[in-house]
């Protein structure tokens, strides 16, 4: 697949648009539902960022990311997070060579996506390791520095329930990933859709929609859409709005939360809105888009107080309040 050059920029984005509809089309012939977590999903490739997944086992995760890598003809591993997985085992070693000279064997993360499975299971020294790679799309080993490929894409899953044995993400790590999605169980209808799927011989050829050089391309399209201030102004205010303590707090932001969201909310905010605009066939983006996007960005970037959880309120309310 050839990369294509386009006239202007007006058709770059109506190009984008039309990938990210085929895409979707692709997806849902073996994803059945889960619309908002596929859409949150290509917007973070799309604008160049991470994504965890927050969900009980048997939702399809792992299934979505074979799926999208397939369509989008990246290569794709999954990395099994363990209590006793080493940075190593992540990022590869050195070996001793029969000339007696050590070469680098790359380990997994040198991937297009990595479906790093239950991240809150492996100590924080593994953990840093991959949260090190997501940041600087580089590994460094025995000194030397080795560039990952392009795009580089983690997805990383936690499971809400329990947590018995495992390592939470400080808020640092945390702040990494552009979204924070909620996978909930798919409805009556879907799963018995899901059941018929999974239950027979059938076996589904996707068609390759993209390949790593236009999602590149379409990376720093995405940065190149113009914004008004007014509504840049919007997404920085709204995560503004998160800080207890400052002018910009709410009455609710000041009762409730004990810390807020720093600025690379802002511009993930700013970032993400201008996805949805071009998928949502828009050449800038607006305060719906913000809106859009605002709650996965900022749900694992606020943290409640012991009042608000003793209340009961959660952080879904509190983000939907500041809209």
């Amino acid at each position: 697949m050839q990369v294509v050059t386009y006239s202007s920029e007006v058709e770059a984005v109506d190009a984008l648009k039309s990938a990210y509809q085929e895409i979707r089309e692709e997806i849902g012939r073996v994803i059945v539902g889960q619309d908002d977590v596929v859409k949150a999903v290509l917007i973070a490739i799309f604008s160049n960022g991470h994504c965890l997944l927050v969900g009980v086992p048997g939702l399809a995760k792992t299934l979505l990311v074979q799926t999208v890598a397939q369509v989008l003809d990246l290569s794709f591993n999954r990395i099994q997070f363990t209590p006793d997985l080493m940075p190593s085992d992540i990022l590869g070693s050195e070996v001793l060579g029969e000339d007696r000279s050590f070469k680098f064997i790359k380990g997994p993360v040198f991937s297009n996506i990595i479906l790093a499975d239950e991240i809150n299971r492996t100590p924080p020294k593994t953990q840093a390791a991959l949260l090190e790679a997501m940041q600087e799309k580089e590994v460094t080993v025995a000194g030397e520095t080795h560039s990952l490929p392009k795009p580089f894409f983690v997805l990383a899953t936690q499971n809400p329930i329990e947590q018995e044995g495992t390592y939470p993400l400080p808020e640092a790590q945390l702040d990494r990933f552009m979204f924070n999605v909620s996978l909930g169980y798919p409805s009556l209808k879907e799963e018995v859709q899901i059941v018929k799927n999974t239950t027979g011989n059938q076996k589904l050829k996707l068609k390759q929609v993209l390949n790593s050089q236009q999602i590149t391309y379409f990376q720093q399209l995405v940065r190149d859409v113009p914004i008004t201030d007014r509504v840049l102004e919007y997404a920085v205010s709204l995560a503004a709005k998160t800080r207890p303590g400052t002018s910009n707090a709410t009455a609710e932001v000041n009762q409730f939360l004990s810390w807020g969201a720093g600025p690379r909310a802002s511009q993930y905010l700013v970032l993400g809105a201008k996805c949805h605009a071009v998928i949502s066939g828009k050449y800038s983006p607006d305060v719906d888009d913000v809106q859009a996007v605002a709650e996965a960005i900022l749900r694992h970037r606020i943290v409640r107080n012991y009042k608000a959880e003793a209340e009961g309120v959660g952080t879904e309310k509190i983000i939907n309040n500041l809209f």
